[in-house]
């Protein structure tokens, strides 16, 4: 658990889980910008690892002391260098494919900012509801979209995984964005689709109410393992106190 002064509190883990060798996933809290982001990989070993790394060690060099504004800017042209360096490198190895989701959330002026591409998600808690701020780009999310399934639903249909948008693959990547005012007692949710494959919404919303920072993170990675555990779990909890 961390403590970012006096109003933002966050935790961060990443657990390879319970079948996999390697961690494709990579997790970066950069809490003197807040900003805060899950990548998850996606080309084998040595591919889908290298790609979420890139994208987080990106971000990470943004310079610190930035305005709101040019901070957002950095974010996304740091996720679009990550874009065409992986491009680069697929061609370079001769791989039909290398790339990795994205979910970057940040916080400035009482207000937050979620910029993401691919089927990692960005939750809020407020008033001991969730809501899912994010929307995958996926197959099934067209589904969704029209209400023939839920998202819980989603993750058990058999195409569950294949995203339509990363960084990392097609000409052009194209991110969305959300954003809008945060307010004390916001409790917000970055994660990997290794959480949410075992994690229904009231799965997290009970343990986002009941769990304190301390121990959120550790709760919702082993409710993931508890359920199989199939894929890499990465996840962050961020608090506004």
């Amino acid at each position: 658990m961390n403590v970012v002064g006096p109003q933002v509190r966050f935790n961060a883990r990443s657990h390879v889980g319970l079948k996999r060798k390697v961690n494709e996933d990579s997790v970066l809290a950069l809490p003197e910008q807040s900003i805060w982001v899950v990548s998850d990989g996606m080309g084998g070993h040595e591919a889908g690892d290298y790609a979420s790394r890139l994208i987080t060690d990106l971000i990470a060099t943004i310079e610190p002391g930035l305005s709101a504004t040019d901070r957002m800017h950095a974010l996304r042209h740091a996720i679009q260098t990550a874009h065409e360096l992986i491009r680069q490198e697929a061609a370079a190895r001769g791989v039909p494919t290398i790339g990795a989701t994205v979910a970057s959330l940040m916080l400035a002026n009482s207000h937050f900012v979620g910029i993401w591409a691919g089927d990692s998600r960005i939750y809020r808690l407020r008033h001991r509801e969730i809501q899912m701020l994010t929307a995958d780009h996926s197959l099934v999310a067209s589904l969704v979209a029209s209400g023939q399934m839920t998202w819980d639903e989603a993750e058990h249909h058999p195409q569950a995984n294949a995203i339509t948008r990363a960084v990392g693959v097609g000409d052009t990547l194209e991110l969305d964005k959300v954003r809008g005012a945060v307010e004390p007692g916001d409790r917000f949710l970055i994660c990997s689709d290794g959480l949410t494959k075992y994690a229904t919404f009231r799965m997290i919303e009970d343990v986002m109410n009941k769990e304190p920072i301390e121990t959120v993170v550790d709760r919702l990675i082993q409710i993931a393992l508890d359920g199989g555990g199939a894929d890499n779990i990465t996840l962050i909890v961020v608090d506004v106190t």
